[in-house]
């Protein structure tokens, strides 16, 4: 919390501008005659309150909001942008929430959350905690532009990551560079940069710096990028490996994401019986609170439905479904798939 180690009239002032006061309502709020404001207002610095009026603006100060004392400190110190305790705090709590918005695809909520930080500060005069929560709202923010679709460019998921990383690099947070690097990898397979993601899913699936739930997600994602390059049935034995990790972790989420993935190479290597199979235990077993998450669910369906000719009609309902979900929710990635798909079917 921004502290005050001598009152004078100017910080007096201050105080009552960034509670947003008038003058009668200052005096009223702190229980001081309206002269003193009015004497705090007109001498500045060349006045200063008395030892019980200095304890009690200390009080106003310190019961007032995060906003006002954000206001106080640019009016005393205009210059200084650096994060106080106070906004470390309220940070903290609005990056919470933003994970939580940007699981369930409402967008423009968390990116007003992040954002709101983002263009208060330099990270140049931030402390290490102000740049530790910097760098965590870019990953969220990347998080965002990813699943928008929004993945190469100034403006874009490949952009807010590589910024970040660089932040947990000066940081010494070997964890989160690594996990940055593993969304590195899902931005280049989105790019359709088979191979090199490939590749580096690859080696990040035996990092030390990760945890062994994104170890296994590494392995699960290289069989995702082989899969779709065609390599159906390496990718089918890699992305087994994967799903047994995530059974053994007691990842149940993660394990239904497997098989949903797993459909997908069956289909590639035409074992549509098999495929079947697959998708409907990820049906049967997967959270689809995410909108994100029924999309891909349903795509995947879909997908599989349009393999077979006496299930066509079926596979472009679920298709059509989708893509409405899609569309509603800005997911343009997942509405290009499918569109995608459709062509593909139809060539």
């Amino acid at each position: 919390m921004v502290s005050v180690q001598q009152w004078t009239g100017r910080e007096a002032s201050a105080l009552r501008a960034a509670l947003r006061m008038s003058t009668r309502a200052f005096a009223e709020h702190l229980g001081v005659a309206l002269r003193t404001v009015a004497k705090w207002e007109s001498l500045g610095t060349e006045t200063q309150p008395r030892p019980d009026t200095q304890a009690i603006l200390d009080t106003a100060l310190a019961r007032a909001d995060s906003a006002a004392q954000a206001r106080f400190e640019t009016l005393v110190s205009p210059g200084r942008k650096s994060a106080r305790p106070a906004d470390h705090e309220t940070w903290t709590e609005d990056i919470e929430r933003a994970v939580v918005c940007v699981s369930r695809q409402n967008f423009p909520f968390a990116s007003s959350l992040l954002n709101r930080w983002l263009s208060r500060y330099d990270p140049h005069d931030l402390d290490d905690k102000g740049l530790y929560l910097y760098g965590r709202s870019l990953v969220l923010l990347g998080d965002l532009q990813r699943d928008q679709g929004a993945i190469l460019g100034p403006l874009s998921a490949r952009h807010s990551y590589l910024t970040a990383r660089g932040m947990f690099t000066e940081l010494d947070i070997p964890r989160r560079v690594a996990q940055i690097e593993l969304s590195l990898a899902v931005v280049q397979e989105m790019s359709g940069q088979l191979d090199a993601s490939a590749r580096q899913y690859e080696l990040l699936s035996s990092d030390e710096r990760l945890s062994p739930r994104d170890r296994a997600r590494a392995e699960l994602w290289v069989g995702t990028a082989l899969s779709k390059e065609g390599n159906n049935e390496y990718a089918t034995n890699v992305m087994t490996a994967a799903t047994r990790a995530f059974e053994d972790l007691g990842e149940p989420e993660d394990w239904s994401v497997a098989h949903q993935k797993l459909a997908l190479a069956h289909r590639g290597a035409g074992d549509l019986k098999q495929a079947l199979h697959c998708i409907d235990i990820a049906r049967s077993t997967g959270t689809v609170d995410s909108p994100m998450q029924r999309v891909r669910l349903d795509t995947a369906h879909g997908h599989i439905l349009l393999s077979d000719a006496a299930t066509r009609n079926d596979g472009l309902s679920v298709l059509d479904q989708a893509a409405q979900v899609a569309r509603q929710y800005g997911l343009s990635h997942q509405l290009r798939s499918i569109e995608g798909i459709r062509k593909g079917q139809q060539g």
